[in-house]
Protein backbone atom coordinates (compact mmCIF):
# COMPACT_ATOMS: atom_id res chain seq x y z
CA UNK A 1 0.00 0.00 0.00
CA UNK A 2 1.00 3.49 -1.25
CA UNK A 3 0.18 5.39 2.49
CA UNK A 4 0.35 2.30 4.94
CA UNK A 5 -0.07 4.99 7.86
CA UNK A 6 -3.31 6.79 6.21
CA UNK A 7 -5.99 4.79 7.93
CA UNK A 8 -4.11 4.84 11.51
CA UNK A 9 -4.21 8.78 11.11
CA UNK A 10 -7.49 9.04 10.43
CA UNK A 11 -8.84 6.25 12.51
CA UNK A 12 -9.83 9.20 15.48
CA UNK A 13 -12.51 10.39 13.02
CA UNK A 14 -13.85 7.16 12.46
CA UNK A 15 -16.51 7.53 14.66
CA UNK A 16 -18.10 10.70 13.81
CA UNK A 17 -16.71 11.56 9.85
CA UNK A 18 -20.32 11.44 8.69
CA UNK A 19 -20.11 14.39 5.31
CA UNK A 20 -22.60 16.56 6.85
CA UNK A 21 -20.62 16.33 10.12
CA UNK A 22 -17.35 17.35 8.22
CA UNK A 23 -19.35 19.85 6.36
CA UNK A 24 -21.03 21.56 9.40
CA UNK A 25 -17.44 21.32 10.96
CA UNK A 26 -15.81 23.63 8.34
CA UNK A 27 -18.62 25.90 8.63
CA UNK A 28 -17.96 26.35 11.90
CA UNK A 29 -14.08 26.84 11.16
CA UNK A 30 -15.05 29.58 9.05
CA UNK A 31 -17.54 31.11 11.41
CA UNK A 32 -15.76 30.93 14.35
CA UNK A 33 -12.47 31.91 12.93
CA UNK A 34 -14.79 35.33 11.67
CA UNK A 35 -16.43 36.01 14.31
CA UNK A 36 -12.98 35.57 16.54
CA UNK A 37 -11.06 38.10 14.14
CA UNK A 38 -14.16 40.55 14.17
CA UNK A 39 -14.03 40.79 17.50
CA UNK A 40 -10.19 40.95 17.84
CA UNK A 41 -10.61 43.84 15.34
CA UNK A 42 -12.51 45.71 17.14
CA UNK A 43 -11.01 45.22 20.30
CA UNK A 44 -8.27 46.82 18.47
CA UNK A 45 -9.88 49.75 17.07
CA UNK A 46 -11.35 50.77 20.39
CA UNK A 47 -8.04 50.65 21.92
CA UNK A 48 -5.95 52.57 18.76
CA UNK A 49 -9.00 54.88 17.93
CA UNK A 50 -10.60 55.07 13.85
CA UNK A 51 -7.09 57.26 12.36
CA UNK A 52 -4.32 54.57 13.87
CA UNK A 53 -6.28 51.52 13.47
CA UNK A 54 -6.81 52.33 9.63
CA UNK A 55 -3.07 52.58 9.16
CA UNK A 56 -2.43 49.63 11.09
CA UNK A 57 -5.18 47.80 9.16
CA UNK A 58 -3.44 48.73 6.25
CA UNK A 59 -0.10 47.61 7.71
CA UNK A 60 -1.64 44.18 9.05
CA UNK A 61 -3.22 43.42 5.41
CA UNK A 62 -0.25 43.93 3.45
CA UNK A 63 2.70 42.75 5.93
CA UNK A 64 4.44 45.60 5.28
CA UNK A 65 6.26 46.19 8.43
CA UNK A 66 7.68 44.67 11.10
CA UNK A 67 4.40 45.50 13.14
CA UNK A 68 1.92 44.86 10.50
CA UNK A 69 3.33 41.10 9.84
CA UNK A 70 3.35 40.38 13.42
CA UNK A 71 -0.44 41.39 13.06
CA UNK A 72 -1.01 39.05 10.33
CA UNK A 73 0.38 35.99 11.48
CA UNK A 74 -1.39 36.74 14.39
CA UNK A 75 -4.71 36.45 12.69
CA UNK A 76 -4.49 33.29 12.62
CA UNK A 77 -5.12 32.66 16.24
CA UNK A 78 -8.72 32.55 15.90
CA UNK A 79 -8.50 30.44 13.10
CA UNK A 80 -6.17 27.75 15.59
CA UNK A 81 -8.88 28.04 18.36
CA UNK A 82 -11.58 27.33 15.60
CA UNK A 83 -10.59 23.80 14.59
CA UNK A 84 -9.53 22.56 17.98
CA UNK A 85 -13.05 23.92 19.42
CA UNK A 86 -14.80 22.17 16.65
CA UNK A 87 -13.10 19.23 17.06
CA UNK A 88 -14.15 18.91 20.58
CA UNK A 89 -17.47 20.09 20.43
CA UNK A 90 -18.77 18.84 16.86
CA UNK A 91 -16.26 15.54 16.84
CA UNK A 92 -16.34 14.74 20.73
CA UNK A 93 -12.24 14.27 20.96
CA UNK A 94 -9.39 15.95 21.75
CA UNK A 95 -7.54 18.54 19.24
CA UNK A 96 -3.86 16.93 19.52
CA UNK A 97 -5.45 13.53 17.57
CA UNK A 98 -5.18 15.85 14.75
CA UNK A 99 -1.67 15.61 15.22
CA UNK A 100 -0.89 12.12 15.14
CA UNK A 101 1.95 10.21 16.61
CA UNK A 102 5.67 11.68 16.56
CA UNK A 103 4.43 14.70 15.13
CA UNK A 104 6.80 16.99 16.85
CA UNK A 105 10.21 14.67 15.69
CA UNK A 106 9.14 14.90 12.45
CA UNK A 107 8.83 18.75 12.66
CA UNK A 108 12.23 18.88 13.88
CA UNK A 109 13.45 16.51 11.27
CA UNK A 110 12.00 18.30 8.38
CA UNK A 111 12.21 22.11 9.26
CA UNK A 112 15.65 22.63 10.50
CA UNK A 113 17.37 21.14 7.52
CA UNK A 114 14.53 22.77 5.15
CA UNK A 115 15.72 26.40 6.75
CA UNK A 116 19.25 24.85 6.26
CA UNK A 117 18.76 24.79 2.62
CA UNK A 118 17.09 28.00 2.24
CA UNK A 119 20.13 29.54 4.46
CA UNK A 120 22.40 28.10 1.56
CA UNK A 121 20.44 28.96 -1.52
CA UNK A 122 19.86 32.75 -0.70
CA UNK A 123 22.95 33.92 -1.41
CA UNK A 124 22.44 32.77 -4.98
CA UNK A 125 18.98 34.95 -5.11
CA UNK A 126 21.46 37.88 -4.28
CA UNK A 127 22.99 37.66 -7.81
CA UNK A 128 19.47 38.35 -8.96
CA UNK A 129 19.50 42.35 -9.98
CA UNK A 130 15.60 42.44 -9.04
CA UNK A 131 16.74 41.75 -5.42
CA UNK A 132 17.92 44.21 -2.85
CA UNK A 133 18.12 44.64 0.88
CA UNK A 134 15.08 45.31 2.45
CA UNK A 135 14.82 45.24 6.37
CA UNK A 136 18.25 45.57 8.72
CA UNK A 137 19.44 42.20 10.17
CA UNK A 138 19.28 43.73 13.48
CA UNK A 139 15.43 44.37 12.92
CA UNK A 140 15.14 41.17 12.09
CA UNK A 141 16.77 39.43 14.58
CA UNK A 142 14.93 41.78 17.28
CA UNK A 143 11.71 40.78 16.12
CA UNK A 144 12.12 37.07 15.78
CA UNK A 145 11.50 35.97 19.50
CA UNK A 146 7.96 37.50 18.54
CA UNK A 147 7.61 36.23 14.87
CA UNK A 148 8.28 32.92 14.96
CA UNK A 149 6.01 31.99 17.60
CA UNK A 150 3.21 33.72 15.23
CA UNK A 151 4.52 32.10 12.22
CA UNK A 152 3.86 28.38 14.33
CA UNK A 153 0.39 29.71 14.90
CA UNK A 154 -0.05 30.99 11.29
CA UNK A 155 1.22 27.45 10.11
CA UNK A 156 -0.33 25.64 12.56
CA UNK A 157 -3.58 26.86 12.22
CA UNK A 158 -3.45 26.08 8.27
CA UNK A 159 -2.35 22.82 9.00
CA UNK A 160 -4.32 21.56 11.59
CA UNK A 161 -7.63 22.74 9.33
CA UNK A 162 -6.75 20.65 5.87
CA UNK A 163 -3.88 18.16 6.85
CA UNK A 164 -5.22 17.68 9.88
CA UNK A 165 -9.36 18.12 10.23
CA UNK A 166 -10.34 17.48 6.48
CA UNK A 167 -7.97 14.99 5.69
CA UNK A 168 -9.02 13.06 8.55
CA UNK A 169 -12.62 13.26 8.34
CA UNK A 170 -12.47 12.44 4.16
CA UNK A 171 -9.74 9.69 4.65
CA UNK A 172 -11.97 7.91 7.35
CA UNK A 173 -14.85 7.75 4.54
CA UNK A 174 -12.73 7.31 1.36
CA UNK A 175 -9.10 5.87 0.63
CA UNK A 176 -9.04 7.24 -2.54
CA UNK A 177 -6.13 10.45 -2.51
CA UNK A 178 -8.49 12.22 -5.00
CA UNK A 179 -10.77 12.41 -1.75
CA UNK A 180 -8.74 13.27 0.86
CA UNK A 181 -6.02 14.71 -0.51
CA UNK A 182 -7.06 16.89 -4.05
CA UNK A 183 -10.38 18.22 -2.21
CA UNK A 184 -8.51 19.72 0.61
CA UNK A 185 -6.10 20.98 -1.33
CA UNK A 186 -8.45 22.73 -3.98
CA UNK A 187 -9.65 24.40 -0.98
CA UNK A 188 -6.09 25.64 0.18
CA UNK A 189 -5.43 26.93 -3.81
CA UNK A 190 -8.60 28.67 -3.70
CA UNK A 191 -8.48 30.60 -0.66
CA UNK A 192 -4.77 31.69 -1.88
CA UNK A 193 -6.47 33.34 -5.29
CA UNK A 194 -5.19 36.64 -4.98
CA UNK A 195 -6.15 38.65 -7.93
CA UNK A 196 -5.78 41.93 -6.51
CA UNK A 197 -2.38 41.10 -5.93
CA UNK A 198 -1.54 39.08 -9.00
CA UNK A 199 -4.16 40.15 -11.44
CA UNK A 200 -4.69 37.86 -14.24
CA UNK A 201 -2.06 35.93 -13.12
CA UNK A 202 -3.85 34.71 -9.42
CA UNK A 203 -4.21 31.24 -10.88
CA UNK A 204 -0.62 30.35 -11.07
CA UNK A 205 0.11 31.26 -7.07
CA UNK A 206 -3.34 29.49 -6.65
CA UNK A 207 -2.26 26.46 -8.12
CA UNK A 208 1.21 26.85 -6.43
CA UNK A 209 -0.83 26.82 -3.16
CA UNK A 210 -2.98 23.37 -4.52
CA UNK A 211 0.80 22.05 -5.17
CA UNK A 212 1.96 22.47 -1.68
CA UNK A 213 -1.24 21.21 -0.35
CA UNK A 214 -1.23 17.69 -2.27
CA UNK A 215 2.66 17.11 -1.45
CA UNK A 216 1.96 18.24 2.50
CA UNK A 217 -1.11 15.96 2.65
CA UNK A 218 1.07 13.43 0.83
CA UNK A 219 3.94 13.69 4.02
CA UNK A 220 0.83 13.33 6.19
CA UNK A 221 -0.23 10.11 4.57
CA UNK A 222 3.02 8.97 4.24
CA UNK A 223 3.98 9.27 8.04
CA UNK A 224 0.83 9.00 9.52
CA UNK A 225 1.33 12.35 11.66
CA UNK A 226 0.81 15.89 10.68
CA UNK A 227 4.80 16.40 11.35
CA UNK A 228 5.93 16.82 8.33
CA UNK A 229 3.80 18.70 6.72
CA UNK A 230 3.93 21.30 9.74
CA UNK A 231 8.27 21.50 9.25
CA UNK A 232 7.76 21.90 5.56
CA UNK A 233 5.24 24.81 5.60
CA UNK A 234 7.23 26.53 8.82
CA UNK A 235 10.14 26.45 6.75
CA UNK A 236 8.62 27.42 3.82
CA UNK A 237 7.24 30.51 4.98
CA UNK A 238 10.36 30.95 6.94
CA UNK A 239 12.14 31.31 3.95
CA UNK A 240 9.44 33.49 2.10
CA UNK A 241 8.94 36.08 5.01
CA UNK A 242 12.39 36.66 6.72
CA UNK A 243 14.36 35.62 4.00
CA UNK A 244 13.93 36.57 0.27
CA UNK A 245 10.31 38.20 0.42
CA UNK A 246 8.07 39.85 -2.51
CA UNK A 247 8.28 43.41 -2.34
CA UNK A 248 4.77 44.68 -1.21
CA UNK A 249 3.35 41.32 -0.29
CA UNK A 250 4.06 40.25 3.73
CA UNK A 251 7.21 42.18 3.17
CA UNK A 252 7.70 43.67 6.73
CA UNK A 253 10.52 41.25 8.22
CA UNK A 254 12.62 40.25 4.54
CA UNK A 255 16.29 40.82 4.99
CA UNK A 256 15.77 41.32 1.05
CA UNK A 257 12.79 41.62 -1.26
CA UNK A 258 12.14 40.59 -5.21
CA UNK A 259 10.88 43.70 -6.94
CA UNK A 260 8.72 42.93 -10.21
CA UNK A 261 5.62 43.42 -11.42
CA UNK A 262 3.44 40.66 -10.47
CA UNK A 263 1.14 41.67 -12.99
CA UNK A 264 2.96 41.13 -15.79
CA UNK A 265 3.47 36.78 -16.91
CA UNK A 266 7.08 37.56 -18.36
CA UNK A 267 8.37 38.78 -15.48
CA UNK A 268 6.55 36.22 -12.48
CA UNK A 269 6.85 33.36 -14.60
CA UNK A 270 11.00 32.00 -14.07
CA UNK A 271 10.38 33.07 -10.37
CA UNK A 272 6.77 30.77 -9.82
CA UNK A 273 9.26 28.16 -12.19
CA UNK A 274 11.65 28.25 -9.29
CA UNK A 275 8.94 28.24 -5.95
CA UNK A 276 7.50 25.19 -8.02
CA UNK A 277 11.48 23.75 -8.54
CA UNK A 278 12.16 24.32 -4.63
CA UNK A 279 8.56 23.22 -3.35
CA UNK A 280 9.27 19.78 -5.51
CA UNK A 281 12.94 19.57 -3.69
CA UNK A 282 12.00 20.58 -0.42
CA UNK A 283 9.42 17.53 -0.51
CA UNK A 284 11.86 15.26 -1.86
CA UNK A 285 14.39 16.14 0.84
CA UNK A 286 11.63 15.68 3.36
CA UNK A 287 10.89 12.27 2.57
CA UNK A 288 14.48 11.57 2.75
CA UNK A 289 14.91 13.16 5.75
CA UNK A 290 12.31 10.92 7.29
CA UNK A 291 12.79 7.52 4.93
CA UNK A 292 9.48 7.40 3.79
Amino acid sequence: MRYPFLASFAAPAGARAELWRTALGVLGIAALYSAGLFVALNALAAVLGDLQFARTLRGMIGGSTPQGLALMLGSFAPMLAAVIFVTGALHGRNWRSLLGQGAGANFLRVAVPLIGLSLLLMPLDLFDPNVGRATPLATVLGWMPLALPLLAVQIGAEELVFRGYLLQQLGARARSPLVWMVLPSALFGALHYAPEDFGANAVWPALWAFAFGCLAADLTARTGNLGAALGLHFATNFAGLFLVGLYGNLDGLSLYTLVINTRDAGALGPYLAQDFLVMGISWLLARLMLRV
